[in-house]
């Protein structure tokens, strides 16, 4: 019996920027739906793209196709990382939706990782899309965020602690002023920094669409991060169909060496079988 191989089609979604936004959508065989894949933020886009692509193997084997969008000034997309804003991204994300909904067939679900999750919460808060939502490892707070990744630039330069809070409030001066930060090698532009500092992963309040978000944690550990769980009552006594779920393996989108969490991948499997 033949076996049949997931399709892969590369193409530019026109954009604001020259180049456009570069897309990769896999076909899968017998399509169901299509999930849009919003990647990380920075460094954390390059370290995931290995367990990504293991993921959009095992969606295809069942019946999801998936395309994923390099926001703009991202991988292959046009323009600099230290052109993009915030406010873009989100209209990436949505140009992705739109597209998607006019051109694939099947379900549409939101997959988001990271600060993914943090744009795509400000795509459903600022229009009547709505969809099944997969989360791995979603930020809540992108304030918190930002500082992590300001820290970096302390890390960097091997300050002191002292000299590492006064290097921040530099940097967060900095970006104030309209000015872009060099942070662990990316031109940090104050349009990405200012909205990510705003972001929080809020949903309207009885969303109509499943949520089903995804944590990687120590082997045992029974529940998610106290924060997620937070978040997850707050969105279930707001009418919304949400759970979390806490899966063993490594943080793969920050580790030294490239790292994978097939639990994971099982876990979202699992996940998108009740979005059908």
């Amino acid at each position: 019996m033949t076996v049949l191989r997931p399709r892969r089609e590369a193409f530019y979604l026109p954009g604001p920027l020259l180049g456009g936004r570069f897309c990769l959508l896999t076909h899968a065989p017998d399509p169901v739906g299509t999930l849009i894949f919003v990647h990380p933020f920075a460094e954390e886009m390059n370290k995931s793209r290995r367990m990504v692509a293991l993921a959009v193997e095992a969606f295809a084997s069942q019946g999801w196709s998936t395309l994923q969008i390099d926001l703009t000034g991202c991988g292959d997309s046009g323009g600099e990382f230290g052109e993009a804003s915030w406010r873009a991204w989100v209209q990436d994300c949505h140009d992705a939706w739109v597209w998607a909904a006019a051109n694939l067939p099947g379900r549409l679900v939101l997959w988001g990782m990271r600060t993914g999750a943090l744009l795509l919460a400000d795509l459903l808060c600022s229009t009547e899309i709505a969809a099944p939502l997969l989360l791995w490892q979603p930020v809540g707070n992108g304030r918190q965020h930002l500082t992590q990744f300001l820290r970096l630039k302390a890390a960097a330069e091997m300050m002191a602690d002292a000299d590492a809070k006064s290097a921040m409030d530099a940097a967060r001066s900095a970006l104030k002023a309209g000015e872009s930060v060099q942070v662990a090698g990316y031109a940090l532009p104050p349009a990405v920094a200012n909205g990510l500092e705003t972001a929080s992963l809020g949903l309207p309040d009885a969303y109509p669409a499943q949520v089903v978000a995804l944590e990687v944690g120590s082997e045992g550990r029974e529940d998610v991060t106290p924060a997620l769980r937070i978040l997850v009552d707050r969105w279930q006594s707001a009418g919304i169909q949400a759970r979390a779920e806490s899966v063993a393996g490594t943080a793969f989108w920050q580790t030294q060496e490239i790292e994978t969490s097939l639990a994971l991948i099982d876990a979202s499997v699992r996940a998108l079988e009740t979005f059908t």
